[in-house]
């Protein structure tokens, strides 16, 4: 991904992408790590994709909750601390990459009655919108698009803001997203409602700025 990005999911997440570190105000240097969103270097970032996924949770026939993961997802953000609104997220997730702990989930995954990846081998998110609240700019509302088996729909992520600054990998920021969606807004209706249709969405997410 509540879809709460928080500590890297979208707690998104996401990520949940995670324009949390868009904290309105006037970006100041910084020397080390920094849990202040308007210390956050402004520009473009790509998702570290070896430390970044997308968790998903999904009730199973009422037992448990049953949980996977989408790996080698895709991401690029577009950070402006002093002008949140202007920060922007777009992301790839190559469906054919899912874990599910089990080799007959993941195949049966692939199939018509789930993502049908013959035809439709990726979803994509577009952000549509980033909102922060200055009472707690370390958080982020993130709007936008989700096209999933040909089949776009709004989804919203709430997104926070971990950490920025300089690693061994480059200039980093760190972000949690989480969100849900219903699998059957996009036609994924196999055995439904036995199976649930609520998808939890977790995202975590480190996107490296690259060096100028």
């Amino acid at each position: 991904m509540r879809f709460v990005a928080r500590s890297a999911v979208v707690r998104v997440g996401a990520g949940a992408v995670a324009l949390s570190l868009l904290a309105g105000g006037a970006v100041v240097a910084q020397a080390a790590l920094t849990k202040v969103p308007s210390e956050v270097q402004a520009g473009d970032y790509r998702l570290d994709s070896a430390h970044g996924k997308i968790t998903w949770s999904v009730d199973h026939l009422g037992f448990s909750k049953y949980y996977g993961q989408f790996v080698n997802v895709q991401a690029e953000l577009k950070l402006d601390p002093a002008n949140p609104s202007a920060s922007s997220l777009t992301a790839t997730i190559p469906l054919t990459e899912v874990d599910s702990n089990s080799d007959g989930l993941n195949k049966h995954l692939q199939t018509a009655d789930f993502f049908d990846t013959a035809n439709h081998p990726v979803a994509t998110f577009r952000s549509t919108r980033i909102v922060v609240d200055p009472s707690e700019p370390n958080e982020a509302m993130v709007y936008g698009e989700l096209t999933l088996r040909g089949v776009t729909k709004p989804v919203t992520m709430e997104v926070e803001f971990n950490q920025a600054g300089q690693t061994r990998g480059g200039y980093k920021a760190g972000f949690d997203g989480e969100a849900k969606i219903k699998r059957s807004d996009f036609g994924i209706t196999f055995a439904l409602p036995a199976l649930g249709d609520e998808v939890e969405l977790h995202i975590e997410g480190e996107f490296v700025k690259p060096a100028a």
